[in-house]
């Protein structure tokens, strides 16, 4: 680590530009592609020998042990116990890969085949509602990583699905939310997928009642509205419990992180919208990928490096956050997918021995898609004063080919990324001044903001065409780096403990609320004032006063 703080020391006031004028094969040494994805990463402040440092660092880390001990399923989730296995949920193969000692790929192979029959039939009008009438819309109840990734694989594949059955999401609790979702469908032509592993969700129960109550109040009775659902969790007898029958449950393992779980059968709603073949072409990509990570020497891992590019910006550069900004209109989603799957991944600062770390861990993740963004924050990446990594993510072909709007896009897509590395110093802005007739005394005047410092790391991830392979492929590379990334900082990537404190004391305030909407006493000296004064200003709005 001495070594790469002195090799930051020698470059901290280099800009990037000079390390292209010096070098005039850089783009051909810092990038490479696997299949039709190319990764540029030449545009980081990066020298040869940082490179080698920050390589030597992973190996004596022993990530490439690491990276065996993830595929062989040993217990890589250590505060669970559990082996980390969404990478078989993709493999084709019949290998087995054992969990406690029994091979999961036949249970795997078995789940897939009920996909594809599902997915089948429903597409082909096959699959009855409680009334006769063929189910025509599928609304995906889940949130979180049982929400965003098939949302995000659905919009992304759209070209695909045009002519698809109906497919919608539904996360949010909001009462907005729900009834947006479902005010034009026809309860009798509509089934819910319920995807959640624990099947204990709050946000997820809600709305899956409300679904129930809406079916019903359509005049089906409790037990034809239950014909209406299907599961995929891991806890089977809660959804039992909740009125689903043994076929209508789709089976998810406790070593698959919701996160991950696209790939499983929360993957119903893209396989229904797109079709099961092109379903098995999107794991085929993630496969490929999987299979690039696992084989390919690090100097040459597509994962493996922007995950060392993520180290380095972020615990030499002080980069605290990171941009993700695909110029495709159909990856839109890609942005708040990643947001849950690193920061719910790689939030983390307790270390393998139970330690606080000492040092940054995941970046905070945000984005929007491309050109749009141009006109809302790109003004802060040009000349605000954070250092802000960017991943730009394209393609060559258009699936909407519309007179030269591809060629706009994309000249702005290389324009971006090549300002924002070399910027324009004092010296140009002051040509350009010139050139404009302005008096020397207005060029003085504007010349400071005119200057634009540039030294933004980027990297660019260049696709022929988002294909479902494409796709694929490019989710499994960030899974991979957030991987690779939480094991260098030493933590878990695949526990989320974080995430129940909010959970447990929104229980508590729900039981306090509806006693005090009772008009029962109840005692809020167990919460601050603040929260205690926000409580009571919200019971009396609910009561139709102010305090």
């Amino acid at each position: 680590m001495q070594a790469l703080q002195e090799q930051y020391q020698r470059i901290r006031h280099l800009p990037l530009r000079d390390l292209f004028d010096q070098d005039p094969h850089r783009f051909t040494r810092f990038s490479l592609s696997c299949h039709e994805l190319l990764l540029d990463f030449s545009k980081n402040r990066l020298t040869p020998e940082i490179w080698t440092l920050l390589l030597d660092l992973a190996r004596t880390a022993g990530l490439e042990q690491a990276r065996e001990a993830l595929f062989a399923g040993e217990p890589c989730n250590w505060t669970e116990n559990r082996p980390v296995l969404h990478p078989a949920l993709r493999n084709p193969g019949q290998q087995p890969i054992r969990v406690h000692g029994r091979d999961i790929m036949p249970e795997i192979h078995g789940e897939r085949e009920r996909m594809r029959l599902f997915s089948q039939q429903f597409r082909e009008g096959a699959l009855l509602g409680a009334r006769g009438e063929p189910l025509r819309a599928l609304v995906h109840i889940g949130i979180g990583g049982s929400h965003l990734g098939p949302e995000m694989i659905c919009q992304a594949l759209q070209p695909y699905g045009e002519s698809g059955p109906e497919v919608r999401f539904l996360a949010n609790m909001d009462g907005a939310s729900f009834y947006d979702t479902l005010r034009d469908l026809d309860p009798a032509q509509t089934l819910f997928l319920i995807a959640s592993k624990t099947f204990s969700t709050r946000e997820t129960l809600v709305n899956a009642q409300s679904a129930r109550q809406w079916l019903q109040n359509s005049g089906m009775t409790p037990e034809e509205s239950n014909r209406h659902f299907v599961m995929a969790t891991a806890s089977p007898e809660k959804a039992r419990a909740f009125g689903a029958q043994p076929e209508q449950i789709f089976a998810l393992w406790e070593w698959v992180g919701g996160r991950y779980s696209w790939c499983s059968a929360v993957g119903l709603s893209i396989a229904v919208r797109v079709g099961f073949d092109l379903f098995a072409q999107l794991l085929a990509g993630a496969h490929a990928m999987d299979q690039h990570f696992c084989h390919a020497p690090l100097e040459k891992n597509m994962p493996v490096i922007l995950a060392l590019l993520g180290f380095w910006n972020g615990r030499f550069l002080g980069a605290e956050t990171q941009a993700i900004l695909p110029y495709d209109h159909t990856l839109r989603r890609f942005p708040a997918f990643l947001q849950q799957c690193d920061m719910e991944s790689n939030g983390k600062r307790i270390d393998r021995t139970g330690q606080i770390v000492d040092h940054p861990t995941g970046p905070i993740l945000w984005g929007e898609a491309g050109s749009n963004a141009q006109h809302s924050f790109f003004q802060l990446l040009h000349q605000g004063t954070h250092t802000v990594p960017i991943d730009f993510i394209g393609c060559s072909v258009s699936h909407y080919p519309l007179g030269e709007h591809h060629l706009e896009l994309m000249a702005n897509f290389f324009a971006q990324s090549e300002a924002l590395m070399r910027g324009r110093t004092a010296a140009e802005a002051r040509v350009e001044l010139q050139a404009s007739g302005l008096s020397a005394a207005e060029i003085e005047r504007l010349l400071p903001h005119r200057v634009f410092p540039g030294n933004q790391p980027s990297n660019t991830l260049l696709l022929r065409q988002l294909t479902p392979f494409n796709l694929g492929m490019l989710i499994a590379l960030y899974e991979m780096k957030i991987f690779v990334q939480g094991f260098l900082w030493g933590i878990n990537s695949f526990d989320q403990w974080g995430v129940e404190l909010g959970k447990t004391v929104a229980r508590q305030i729900l039981a306090e609320s509806r006693r005090m909407l009772a008009g029962e006493p109840v005692d809020l000296s167990r919460h601050d004032v603040s929260t205690q004064g926000l409580l009571r200003h919200f019971i009396a709005g609910q009561r139709g006063h102010c305090t």
